[in-house]
């Protein structure tokens, strides 16, 4: 799938957000450490997901040119 990365980062992030003010409004840091980590790792998995996405859109031009 084209966007597999940043979907499921974008998941990762919702999902730490959840944690992380479930963490807080239960006062439980390890939960909210928790969140903050699987937020953050759904933004290096989303940003990775587009840069690699971009890079094929850009790989694909440059063929059409070629064949073209």
């Amino acid at each position: 799938m084209k966007y597999e990365d940043e979907v499921k980062g974008k998941g990762k992030q919702v999902k730490g957000a959840v944690k992380e003010q479930l963490g807080k409004l239960t006062g439980n840091r390890d939960l909210e450490s928790s969140g903050t980590a699987d937020r953050v790792e759904g933004d290096v998995q989303e940003g990775f997901g587009r840069t690699k996405r971009k890079i094929g859109e850009a790989v694909e031009k440059v063929g059409k040119r070629i064949a073209s």
